[in-house]
């Protein structure tokens, strides 16, 4: 019976490669470049305090959109740094270190999100999510505001706790947070961690764990320190007058969504689902979406659940075995003006295998037609992280012990 499983496996990967060898995956004349190569970062050092390498770790790269074509990167240990393109150093725009958990041997933990206000400019208020101090496994969400007096730095006083979620185990924590085009901030939260989903969270409804949320955190419903968007697919969902689903949860059936985007010209929602022991996938998100976590694997049947597709679970867009990646890294739909030949596509990395990708979606035909390879000569690149600056060019993060830990693209021959 075994022999017959693992036969039937082999042949769907064959097949699955099959499908994807009809799409364009010719490369595309652009390479890695470092980006920022002689900018120093404001109180880090590569040696740390015990004499042993500290790497920076530059977990997201964004901006404040508000004209000032700043750009905000966060390490993972909880220090927000911010500078311009033509800066030699950063300014530490808040230090979080003293309230963020940040070890090594449990990097899925740490300061992993930042999102600026769509009104930024004229309320001066942002949000983070990171792991924090005062409880083990436990994440936040919280608003934050810009000081009076500088706008580069932040009001390390200002904090408001939002959301405050417990997990079970250290990894699996999501960490993406991000403003819709409708102005409500939605959050990716993991399935809790360890493997297999053993809480089975995915399919819970009861729980905000492996769940996307989406929030109004422009007023306060009772109890709340934000208000819960009436249009939320699961609100007010009751079974005997008992609540059978979190009215917070926009969609579910999600492993660990690293990372999630909106397209800034469609509005369409990205995000790529890490997973765990053959596949890895890019999902398009919509309204009470179930993305199948624990009954499947991106499309296919997952001991003990054995299920694979079935009514009401929502397929990926694009799959890739481990053959090819381990880790994926989402990234960003390409809105700038560099690169004209990426217009449209969804970047995006695997962390273990260092590759990169840009995938074309042609949403009248609801398929992939391209994903180009992006060749790199050099090591390969373990990224972590793709963002945006104000004007939609793309860099995406790497650990570095050179402090040159951003990256972007040029042409080449």
């Amino acid at each position: 019976m075994k022999r017959l499983v693992l036969l039937a496996l082999v042949v769907h990967v064959l097949w699955c490669q099959g499908l994807q060898a009809q799409v364009d995956q010719s490369p595309l004349k652009l390479e890695p470049v470092v980006a920022f190569a002689d900018l120093k970062w404001s109180g880090w050092n590569p040696e740390g305090d015990n004499g042993k390498p500290a790497p920076i770790r530059p977990i997201l790269v964004t901006n404040a959109g508000d004209g000032s074509k700043r750009i905000f990167v966060p390490q993972q240990q909880g220090i927000i740094h911010v500078f311009k393109d033509d800066s030699k150093e950063t300014t530490v725009f808040l230090d979080l270190s003293q309230k963020v958990v940040y070890i090594d041997k449990e990097n899925e933990e740490g300061f992993l999100g930042l999102a600026f206000h769509p009104k930024y400019k004229t309320n001066g208020e942002f949000f983070v999510f990171y792991t924090t101090q005062d409880s083990p496994h436990t994440t936040v969400v919280s608003r934050f505001k810009v000081s009076k007096d500088d706008p580069n730095k932040a009001d390390p006083n200002s904090e408001e706790v939002l959301l405050s979620v417990k997990h079970p185990y250290w990894n699996h924590k999501g960490g993406t947070i991000c403003f819709g085009p409708d102005g409500f901030l939605y959050v990716v939260l993991g399935d809790g961690g360890a493997g297999n989903d053993p809480h089975s969270n995915g399919q819970n409804l009861q729980t905000l764990l492996g769940k996307i949320l989406r929030i109004d955190i422009d007023r306060k419903d009772p109890g709340l320190k934000y208000g819960i968007p009436k249009d939320n697919p699961f609100v007010g969902k009751m079974a005997k007058n008992q609540l059978i689903a979190q009215p917070e949860i926009y969609a579910y059936g999600l492993r660990n969504v690293w990372r999630m985007s909106f397209d800034r010209q469609t509005g369409t929602l990205w995000a790529a689902d890490v997973g765990q022991n053959l596949w890895e996938e890019i999902d398009l998100i919509v309204k009470g979406g179930n993305y199948g976590w624990n009954l499947r694997e991106s499309k296919h049947e997952f001991a003990p659940n054995i299920t694979g597709t079935g009514p009401g679970l929502i397929e990926p867009i694009w799959e890739y075995d481990h053959d090819i990646g381990k880790s994926i890294t989402g990234g960003n739909v390409y809105r700038g003006k560099k690169f004209p030949e990426l217009a449209g596509l969804y970047l995006y990395a695997d962390y273990v295998s260092g590759r990169i990708w840009a995938l074309k979606y042609d949403e009248a035909k609801k398929a992939v037609v391209a994903n180009h390879t992006i060749p790199y000569s050099g090591a390969a690149l373990p990224i972590m992280s793709f963002g945006e600056d104000e004007a939609g060019e793309v860099y995406f993060t790497i650990v570095s012990a050179t402090g040159q830990g951003i990256y972007t693209f040029k042409r080449t021959n």
